[in-house]
């Protein structure tokens, strides 16, 4: 009913702000942006890793999509999808909402997603979202990033991600508190501004319960992957 209930709210309000603004002389764009494409090379099988959003719509409505895929000998081992209504609140903020879905791993999750995306002072790059599951799990993402021009075309983009949980999870393997983090940097030179091939270096760290049940599964608690890839937009 949840489900039902914010796609509902999310078509409707989509549908009619964007006849509006279309009456407006507002030119609907398109948008698709692919952050990382990127192997991760660790010991034993390297991982692929695609980061990427989409959105269509006017200056203040759009509709994204978010995708977090990781594969590994071709085989979907993560997949995370998010349909969002985004609403511009601010010339550099959007306040976002929908749906979250938790394809892998199973069991196959719903979350009702309520965030805000933009651009902090000192040109930080923020993308934060509550997320409300089932059961009463409530999870919080916070990730930010920074680029850096060293020259016109190399940029040096340090980043960090972490997530935190209101209860344990050891179905997924996630715990209460802090659950994860990610921090990265990664050096790309633009060819041209839509296409930058990079390298970088990423710290993954699990905290708590989230530490207990990876040990459990014979998992690794943290790690340190060389990554190398793209990044692209159209």
């Amino acid at each position: 009913m949840k489900n039902k209930i914010v796609y509902a709210f999310i078509g409707c309000a989509l549908s009619t702000s964007l006849y509006a603004a279309g009456m407006e002389d507002d030119p609907l764009v398109t948008k698709v942006m692919i952050d990382q494409l990127e192997t991760r090379i660790i010991d034993g099988d390297d991982p692929l890793v695609l980061e990427a959003q989409a959105w269509i719509g006017y200056d203040l409505n759009k509709f994204v999509i978010k995708a977090d895929v990781e594969q590994v000998k071709g085989v979907t081992h993560e997949l995370e999808l998010q349909a969002l209504y985004s609403r511009a609140v601010d010339p550099y903020w959007d306040f976002q909402i929908g749906i979250r879905q938790d394809q892998k791993p199973a069991p196959n999750k719903n979350w009702l997603a309520i965030g805000f995306q933009g651009v902090a002072p000192y040109w930080f790059e923020i993308d934060s979202t509550l997320f409300i599951g089932e059961k009463d799990q409530m999870g919080l993402r916070f990730a930010a990033e920074y680029e850096w021009m060293i020259t016109q075309r190399w940029v040096l983009s340090p980043e960090i991600e972490f997530n935190i949980h209101s209860k344990d999870d050891e179905a997924v393997g996630t715990g209460s508190g802090l659950s994860d983090s990610q921090i990265g940097i990664r050096l790309r030179y633009e060819i041209k501004r839509e296409f930058a091939p990079y390298i970088g270096v990423n710290w993954n760290n699990k905290y708590g319960n989230t530490a207990t049940f990876a040990r459990n599964e014979g998992k690794e608690v943290s790690s340190t992957q060389i990554v190398a890839g793209i990044r692209a937009w159209f």
